[in-house]
């Protein structure tokens, strides 16, 4: 593919910058990143006001079609909207926006496409992701979550865990076992939309070690759900949820803000001095260390648009989606302790201290890197993908 810009998209670039520029002057006091948005009201109220911002653009829609809301551009300005905007760090865009609308346009009714993707594209919709249960992570096809048809409406009963923004979401998307006899166990999975405010549902925070409130479990008991929002066909929700991981792998966000993060780093080594008195930025080690996160960052940034340009040809890049997943988190988990080691003890204090140096951005990477290597499939999922999708390996 050619990497290079279009004339229209570079004019788009431009205009997503002088938009993001602005708005990330209004960054609430603290702010670090997209997951801000569910642990402070702060930060929540700020993503709203964005996403309303955004919604009137229609750049939430970008490749979207018309008829339903969006704006009919390739998935390749959608991604240089995403990079633009992570790099700003702003955010605005519902988490789950693109792999949902993903699997309404491949699964769902004519129905449901026209009910639903207006109202996203107009960010009156924030999703959150009801996959994971106690027993059921990387092995999904394991979920117990009980759906019982019962007329026009399916009970549901069951527990989801590690749900981000729960108790911030309007909606939750989820897999439920419709027929618990199904062989393998994977068919027999209906995939579902619900309200969280349904009466059955409730929710129990999650903290993290650092005591920040991102996740959550959410319970249902006798929970009815019409017929009229499941997406595709019941007993076929795997194939569903299965559509939209790949639009979930792409992660070009979280590169471009370590992107931002490493010239921010490298900045930091230009004007600080080490033990001999001089800049950190003639420290050979040190040089290293920065012109390798340099690589990767790219590396991890072209890969995602290779992705693009490979699903705006119509096609499904399952393995090539798996290694740019596995490759940029595992990338900013390395590109985090780099720069640790780099910024010494120092760097380990905490946001907050009129000490940390960069705002102690990142011991605060360090902190929430390692999850995106968990959440979305894990890094050994994702090498298993490689190997069966990719290379047509052998499963034994």
């Amino acid at each position: 593919m050619d990497f290079g810009l279009t004339q229209e998209q570079a004019q788009l670039k431009e205009e997503f910058e002088a938009f993001f520029k602005e708005e990330a002057k209004r960054a609430p006091e603290g702010w670090m990143s997209d997951e801000d948005i569910y642990i402070t009201d702060e930060g929540w109220a700020y993503h709203r006001s964005v996403a309303e911002k955004l919604g009137k653009k229609g750049w939430i829609s970008l490749a979207w079609p018309k008829e339903y809301g969006g704006q009919e551009h390739s998935y390749i300005e959608q991604l240089l909207f995403q990079d633009v905007k992570g790099y700003y760090k702003v955010p605005g865009v519902d988490m789950h926006s693109h792999q949902i609308a993903a699997i309404l346009l491949t699964h769902g009714s004519e129905e449901m496409r026209k009910e639903w993707l207006p109202r996203m594209a107009r960010a009156e919709i924030n999703w959150a992701e009801g996959y994971s249960e106690p027993d059921a992570g990387s092995d999904l096809a394991s979920v117990t979550t009980r759906a019982v048809e019962d007329g026009d409406c399916y009970v549901i009963n069951g527990q989801k865990t590690w749900t981000s923004g729960a108790h911030r979401c309007n909606y939750i998307f989820l897999l439920a076992r419709t027929d618990p006899n199904a062989t393998p166990k994977h068919r027999g999975l209906t995939f579902f939309f619900c309200e969280l405010d349904r009466p059955g549902i409730s929710m129990k925070p999650v903290y993290y070690m650092n005591g920040a409130h991102v996740f959550n479990e959410v319970f249902f008991d006798d929970v009815r759900i019409p017929k009229s929002m499941i997406v595709g066909e019941v007993n076929k929700g795997w194939y569903v949820t299965m559509g939209g991981r790949n639009f979930a792998r792409v992660r070009i966000e979280a590169v471009a803000m370590a992107r931002r993060d490493l010239e921010n780093l490298v900045e930091f080594c230009c004007e600080t001095t080490g033990y001999d008195g001089q800049p950190l930025a003639k420290d050979p080690m040190v040089r290293q260390k920065l012109a390798q996160a340099a690589i990767e960052l790219e590396a991890a940034r072209l890969a995602a648009y290779n992705i693009a340009w490979i699903q705006s040809k119509g096609l499904d890049p399952v393995a090539e989606a798996s290694a740019n997943k596995y490759f940029n988190t595992e990338t900013i988990v390395r590109f985090a302790h780099s720069a640790l080691e780099i910024m010494g003890l120092r760097g380990t204090i905490i946001e907050g201290s009129k000490w940390a140096p960069l705002h102690g951005n990142f011991v605060h990477l360090v902190q929430f890197g390692l999850g995106p290597t968990i959440g979305g499939g894990t890094s050994d999922i994702q090498k298993n993908l490689i190997a069966w999708r990719g290379l047509n390996l052998p499963r034994n």
